[in-house]
């Protein structure tokens, strides 16, 4: 699918031609017209930040999914997207930011309301059962920040000029338009030490799924665990919401979409899977909803936006058949 996102689409390119723009590009060699610039200015960085969104938003969303054991347990549906969200439009409609203001506000602001989520849920519950209690707190806790940041982010997008909040929506809706190669640097360093953070953590959270009484059993600190897990999780959702603003869905669609593929849960999988969901949604936005919408471009959040509400209401009527 980079590959796809890459060579294919409006403006096609050659194998042989882009290892050569490739090459020239590093050695400094000469550039082909046209060719070069759109490869490196365009379509490589948004192949290039698209894959890392996907893999961090599909991390996240799997941890969460799998140390909570509900698979409702998402950036999106949790509120750290909405945290973002509300965080990036108040630098824009309120103090007129952009760029990297908008992103270091947004990351801000996830992180805000990760720690007012956990604190919120954290409350003391013993007895059997006290880890799924904590988790559905965390959910539930989630789910009324939410809302509450998007009245937020309603009433100042009500209170905002039409330009301020044609930016704002941008922001809101998830878009790549925006990526460039500092940006993809900064993810990359970024990524550079959460996902080995992940793997170091994979373990822990494999003891963990088997319930913290057993956990505890096995010699696992439970408590710090889930911490760590949340801190990194919460950690990844926040760099990728501030590089390209809150993709809709991907967190929560990446973990069962692999577990269908696998037939467990897998980190692994699901990092992919999220890569493969951003890369094929913007692909689709880009070149193919023009041809559907007449010339109309989407922005990358609206197709996974749309993938990713009948899969929850599917995922829902699914999981009542078999409580049933």
């Amino acid at each position: 699918m980079f590959f796809v996102f890459v060579l294919l689409g409006s403006y096609t390119v050659t194998v042989p031609d882009f290892f050569t723009i490739v090459a020239n590009h590093l050695t400094g060699g000469p550039k082909i017209p046209g060719a070069s610039f759109i490869v490196m200015e365009n379509k490589l960085p948004h192949a290039v930040v698209g894959t890392m969104i996907g893999v961090a938003f599909g991390l996240a969303g799997a941890l969460f999914q799998t140390m909570l054991r509900n698979p409702l347990a998402s950036p999106d549906v949790i509120g750290i997207s909405s945290g973002a969200s509300a965080a990036a439009v108040v630098a824009i409609v309120v103090f007129g930011a952009s760029g990297a203001t908008v992103s270091g506000a947004a990351l801000a602001g996830a992180l805000a309301v990760a720690v007012l989520i956990h604190a919120i849920s954290s409350g003391r519950n013993r007895g059997p059962g006290r880890g799924n209690a904590a988790g559905n707190r965390l959910v539930l806790a989630g789910v009324g920040i939410a809302a509450a940041l998007q009245a937020v982010v309603s009433f100042l997008m009500t209170r905002a000029d039409i330009r301020t909040a044609a930016d704002a929506l941008v922001w809101l809706n998830g878009s790549l338009n925006s990526a460039n190669w500092d940006r993809a640097g900064a993810l990359f360093l970024a990524l550079a030490v959460l996902v080995p953070a992940v793997v170091f953590l994979a373990g822990p959270l494999r003891i963990l799924e088997l319930g913290d009484d057993a956990a505890a059993g096995l010699g696992l600190r439970v408590a710090g665990t889930r911490l760590a897990l949340v801190v990194i999780a919460v950690s990844l959702a926040a760099v990728a919401t501030a590089a390209a603003g809150p993709v809709a869905f991907v967190a929560f669609l990446a973990g069962p979409i692999a577990r269908r593929f696998t037939g467990k849960p897998g980190l692994p999988a699901s990092a992919l899977v999220g890569a493969l969901i951003v890369l094929a949604a913007d692909y689709f936005a880009a070149n193919l909803a023009p041809l559907l919408l007449d010339g109309t471009v989407l922005p990358v959040g609206v197709v996974t936006g749309a993938l990713g509400a009948p899969f929850l209401l599917w995922l829902l009527v699914t999981a009542n058949r078999k409580d049933a």
